[in-house]
């Protein structure tokens, strides 16, 4: 139950201002169908954080603990730097002729593969010995950061500072990853 918990807030901060929740509320705006967007997206979300938290599963089972830690030490300090780097441009996917649950669930998932934040499950999971929390816990996180996106769509960037959120959120998350590394390299 923990994995879940720690994989929730993970998530959460980590699709706070992230390209995920700006293409889904660009989608919502695009569209005018939120519950469109919402349903593509919360089926893409869910595949990827399934999938990572599946194969995440299967790395506990090859390696000892300290090697996991490491691994989930690093997936947290990557995660950060990818928070505090300068980010490309998105695309917003306005050339893709399919409707508003398709685009989302399509330019979702392709967008979330092999992000920051399927790293971060797939250590959870690996950490965890079950996955099922940390997929359910990924999930939920980023359910809980892209829904107001949709919802308030370019609204959201007034009411939260999502640059300072990002800028904090990062370095926490290198702060963490950095103390999981010297915990697996018996420094502390």
């Amino acid at each position: 139950m923990d994995s879940l918990i720690a994989t929730f807030l993970s998530l959460l901060l980590s699709e706070t201002g992230d390209r995920t929740q700006l293409l889904a509320a660009a989608l919502a705006l695009r569209f005018s169908n939120n519950r469109a967007v919402i349903a593509g997206f919360g089926l893409a979300s869910l595949a990827n954080c399934l999938l990572s938290a599946f194969a995440g599963s299967f790395v506990d089972e090859w390696i000892s603990q300290d090697p996991v830690r490491l691994f989930n030490g690093l997936a947290y300090f990557l995660a950060g730097i990818a928070m505090l780097a300068w980010r490309r441009n998105l695309d917003l996917l306005t050339r893709w002729k399919t409707g508003p649950f398709l685009t989302a669930f399509l330019g979702l998932f392709i967008l979330q593969f092999g992000d920051k934040g399927q790293f971060i499950i797939g250590a959870n999971a690996a950490m965890a010995g079950h996955w099922i929390f940390p997929a359910i816990g990924g999930w939920l996180g980023t359910i809980a950061a892209v829904l107001p996106a949709i919802i308030l769509k370019d609204k959201l960037a007034k009411l939260l500072p999502l640059k300072r959120i990002r800028i904090g959120a990062g370095l926490l998350f290198c702060a963490f990853g950095l103390l999981q590394a010297l915990r697996a390299w018996h420094f502390i």
